[in-house]
């Protein structure tokens, strides 16, 4: 079923799966030109909630498009593992000390929340960040690193060299306690005090018994060497939006230390690039966010610009059904996190992805039905298109055929990882069709 919209809405569909395609002209422009010249990075930045934070229906799409436009690098990524939350399986991160964490789905705090839509700080040192590529496609050259207005907090090592310190100590001697030795005759024969002994055995008393054995401290010295790593910081450079370092070699693991000039350390995110030209796909999704929750932080807005995009995809609703927030408030909250990406002058075609079917605690799910049709129905006055998920699955009543297919979870709301991939394939071929008609076009 296509939900029912006005003629030319029907014609866009009849020629794409994608409503509305045309207002992403310029960016298939920048495709078709990097196709022939091979010499540019573009960059899609799509963002959502929990069906998005997994990144498997993201990483799909991913997959499919850099397959055929370019693996440019994976992109935007956040250690949510140190924020105690779910996040891709491509990279992994570590910490040998823990951090402070804050999502935007909670009341507005003034703690630092930007791009990744979860605030993480510490405020101090004494930490090493490992970020490990598990998926070895996204080995990288570039590592860029984003902090609230762009403040210098961190440095980047990828190895740690180990100091040689020579020192001096006393030489300890040992000695077992025969029967009926007193602890002044040992320290006699040892020309030490009995507080010596007591000190370097940890005794509170002068009671000793035979058999047992002491340290006996002497006035001789031996040499000794102390050893200690720490890590080699690398030549970061920086720009408007991030600080960064660039390798000659493709690396897949490096470690964030703190920068010793820096106070507290508050971390938004990091992108990761490849020296390639081709497609970059960047993820940003919170478990449990609404167009609402982004619209709290300005910082988020702030950041965007780092990515720079060259495309949006929107993907958010389903939280916002289970507020029940009736579909003119929906369509308000979806203006105005337009409204804040404009405002920093971003002007990147957008693609909205409607609501994937769900079911409202085990109920029909007519806000996603409402909200579906007034995207659809404002998509041409506002300027976005559409790639309209609720109907290509189904729709709410298509949600038991769903479950009998494996694609979607025992709560009706989240899919598996079958039901995302097939999401995320799904779209590749809409904005890949929507792509080679407008080639056949020109």
């Amino acid at each position: 079923m296509i939900h029912k919209v006005d003629t030319a809405a029907t014609d866009s569909f009849s020629e794409d799966q994608i409503y509305n395609a045309k207002v992403l002209e310029s960016f298939f422009q920048k495709l078709q030109q990097n196709e022939s010249e091979n010499n540019q990075k573009i960059n899609i930045v799509h963002i959502g909630d929990s069906h998005i934070q997994s990144d498997l229906m993201t990483n799909e799409i991913r997959k499919k498009l850099q397959q055929q436009f370019g693996n440019a690098g994976r992109g935007f990524v956040f250690p949510y593992q140190l924020a105690k939350t779910n996040g891709s399986y491509n990279e992994r991160f570590y910490s040998n000390r823990s951090w402070e964490s804050y999502r935007n789905i909670h009341p507005v705090k003034n703690v630092p929340i930007g791009l990744s839509g979860i605030g993480l700080w510490r405020d101090n040192g004494g930490f090493a960040i490992e970020l490990k590529v598990k998926d070895l496609a996204y080995k990288f050259n570039t590592i860029r690193i984003i902090t609230p207005q762009n403040q210098d907090m961190f440095d980047l090592a990828t190895s740690s060299q180990t100091n040689l310190i020579q020192s001096t100590e006393k030489k300890v001697i040992t000695h077992k306690i025969k029967k009926g030795e007193a602890i002044s005759i040992i320290a006699d024969k040892y020309n030490i005090s009995v507080a010596d002994i007591k000190k370097a055995n940890g005794l509170k008393s002068n009671n000793i018994r035979a058999g047992r054995t002491l340290k006996i401290p002497t006035n001789e010295t031996k040499e000794k060497t102390i050893k200690s790593s720490e890590f080699v910081p690398l030549n970061i450079e920086s720009d408007s939006y991030s600080h960064y370092y660039n390798s000659d070699k493709a690396l897949e693991k490096i470690y964030l230390i703190p920068n010793k000039n820096a106070s507290n350390y508050e971390l938004n995110g990091l992108v990761l690039e490849k020296d390639a030209s081709g497609l970059i796909y960047s993820s940003i999704g919170v478990n449990g966010a609404k167009f609402s929750d982004y619209n709290k932080y300005p910082l988020f807005f702030e950041q965007l610009k780092a990515l720079h995009p060259d495309m949006l995809v929107f993907a958010l609703g389903t939280n916002e059904s289970y507020d029940h927030l009736e579909s003119a408030n929906y369509i308000k909250q979806l203006r105005e996190f337009i409204s804040n990406i404009k405002a920093q002058k971003i002007d990147a075609p957008i693609i909205i992805i409607t609501p994937a079917p769900s079911l409202l605690r085990k109920k029909l799910n007519t806000y996603i039905d409402d909200y579906t049709k007034d995207i659809l129905d404002i998509a041409q006055k506002d300027g976005f298109a559409v790639w309209d998920l609720y109907d290509e699955f189904g729709g709410t009543s298509g949600v038991r055929q769903l479950k009998a297919q494996g694609l979607i979870g025992p709560d009706y709301v989240h899919y598996s990882k079958k039901g995302y991939e097939k999401q995320g394939k799904l779209f590749s071929e809409a904005l890949i069709k929507a792509y080679d008609n407008f080639k056949l076009k020109k």
